[in-house]
């Protein structure tokens, strides 16, 4: 688990985040989720060390991220899975290689041992003969399945998401969040996902954190995330025209259910 503590982030003058405090739990699915700058991802580049906070702690279990040297925080990342929103896949570099990368980088494995790591995160994400392929002669959400298969090629133990459904159709979507899913209760990681996707927040939202100018505005799952009555929350959800007016015609179906009985 992940835990934070008294989070807060300045740039300058600029206050993004103001003292947020949360748990995110191992085998679930944890979400941030809230509009464009309420600081989600200034948030999730403090949970994986690529920024300081400004005041605050974040725990890994009982290890403070925020008081590693450079050493220790090296072997701690070694435990982190990362997708990037842009699956930030190497272009010059076949599938296969782009999936040993971390392998390379951070163990001493032999070829056969990374080939077969390479083979076996592959098939987990349904993506069989296409080691050889290069990243353009792929699909959008082949690429995607290609930058799961990356993060956890390590066994992590913590995986971050950033914006996982960024640019994919809502079928595609919906496959890539079922595997993150899958993978997370399958080996018990503690998964953190960036997204203003709804689709996901339904769907797979175990443990809700939800941003609003710098502010932890509200928390809970995805079946409670509806009933709320966080007026922040919900222009958040109901920002869409035509959900406002999915909304509403429910409401008044469960207020006059027999506008919707036809005449006899």
């Amino acid at each position: 688990m992940i835990r934070i503590e008294n989070i807060h982030k300045s740039f300058g003058d600029l206050d993004v985040l103001k003292g947020i405090d949360f748990l995110f739990e191992e085998s679930k699915t944890n979400l941030i989720i809230g509009k464009s700058g309420a600081g989600k991802t200034v948030l999730l580049k403090i949970l994986v060390g690529l920024l300081e906070p400004t005041k605050g702690n974040v725990w890994y279990n009982d290890v403070n991220l925020c008081k590693l040297n450079k050493k220790q925080l090296r072997d701690l990342r070694m435990e982190v899975g990362m997708l990037f929103q842009g699956n930030a896949l190497f272009d010059s570099m076949t599938v296969g290689e782009n999936i040993s990368f971390p392998m390379d980088m951070f163990t001493n494995r032999t070829l056969k041992e990374k080939q077969m790591r390479v083979d076996w995160c592959l098939e987990r994400v349904s993506l069989e003969g296409v080691a050889h392929k290069y990243p353009s002669e792929i699909s959008g959400g082949m690429q995607k399945r290609v930058g799961i298969a990356r993060a956890i090629v390590l066994n992590p133990k913590y995986l971050f998401c950033d914006e996982p459904n960024s640019g994919l159709d809502p079928k595609t979507a919906i496959t890539i969040d079922e595997l993150i899913s899958n993978i997370t209760d399958e080996y018990k990681m503690t998964t953190v996902i960036n997204t203003h996707d709804m689709n996901s927040v339904m769907e797979i939202g175990e443990k809700i954190c939800f941003l609003d100018h710098g502010y932890m505005e509200w928390s809970g799952d995805k079946s409670q995330v509806l009933e709320s009555d966080n007026k922040y929350l919900h222009e958040f959800i109901f920002a869409s025209p035509f959900l406002e007016r999915l909304k509403n015609q429910a409401l008044k179906a469960v207020e006059d259910p027999d506008h919707l009985t036809p005449e006899t």
